[in-house]
């Protein structure tokens, strides 16, 4: 999977938004400088976010962005959706449309387990619980066994 910077921007923005009291508004240029978002990129972001119905905006002096709903509802692929699309395709073709046949036929099943994977962790993280640190117990366990793995590659020094 390839994150674009767009979609690393916007859940950035989100878990930082999750952080503020609920009904307090934050200011697009507060939240840029908060996250180091350029300011420009950050207003198309909100733009979508909002279209999504992720965040509300509120106009005049004392506005600014809050979410639209709690953070405990708002999945970390929520967010990647609304900026990217679907969270994992191949070449835009439905996994059932896939023209493979003979030895790549199997490869759909790798496919539809790598769209399992990656839903399992972004479907089940809600921006409350990266803004709390407080993380699935199975994502935990996968992040834990990645930096196992990156020692192993690595030595000591990388930590992932």
């Amino acid at each position: 999977m390839r994150m674009s910077a767009k979609a690393e921007y916007a859940v950035r923005a989100m878990i930082q938004l999750a952080t503020v009291d609920s009904g307090a508004l934050v200011k697009t240029d507060d939240l840029a400088q908060a996250q180091g978002i350029p300011a420009q990129f950050l207003v198309d972001i909100l733009s979508d976010l909002r279209t999504d119905r992720l965040v509300r905006s509120h106009r005049g002096r004392d506005g600014g962005y809050e979410l639209a709903r709690p953070a405990s509802e708002i999945s970390i692929a929520d967010v990647l959706r609304c900026i990217d699309g679907p969270l994992a395709s191949v070449r835009d073709i439905g996994l059932g449309d896939l023209p493979y046949s003979g030895p790549t036929a199997a490869l759909t099943d790798v496919w539809r387990a790598l769209r399992a994977s990656m839903r399992s962790v972004l479907e089940e993280t809600t921006v409350a619980d990266v803004a709390a640190g407080t993380l699935p117990k199975h994502v935990g366990r996968l992040a834990d066994d990645y930096r196992a793995q990156e020692r192993k590659r690595h030595g000591p020094r990388s930590a992932g």
